[in-house]
């Protein structure tokens, strides 16, 4: 599956909308993410747990999305983005959204 951020793909035609397409996760850190970042707050530095946690988020979405993508029909995946936000409250977690628009793409000369 092709994914860009752009919403063309040089040397190739859309020849389909399929639609937006998303995939969405919610994570929250572990009991022990939780403590070495709460440590790590109060000295300074960058969270490698919460790092690592964030990253697999987004990766998790982006695979979702081109899930998505591919039960629609769709070759690829143009103007992909991320978008995250916290949900505070009784548990602290994260919500990562990816999204694009899925089409197919004709590979010949545009």
């Amino acid at each position: 599956m092709l994914v860009t951020t752009t919403m063309d793909v040089t040397g190739c035609r859309i020849v389909e909308y399929k639609g937006i397409v998303r995939g969405i996760i919610v994570r929250s850190p572990t009991i022990m993410q939780s403590f070495f970042g709460s440590i790590k707050n109060i000295v300074g530095g960058q969270i490698g747990a919460f790092t690592k946690m964030c990253e697999q988020a987004r990766e998790q979405a982006y695979e979702l999305m081109i899930q998505h993508a591919v039960e629609m029909g769709a070759n690829a995946i143009i103007g992909m983005r991320y978008d995250a936000s916290d949900l505070s409250g009784r548990y602290a977690a994260t919500e990562v959204l990816c999204y694009g628009t899925a089409v197919v793409i004709d590979h010949a000369k545009a």
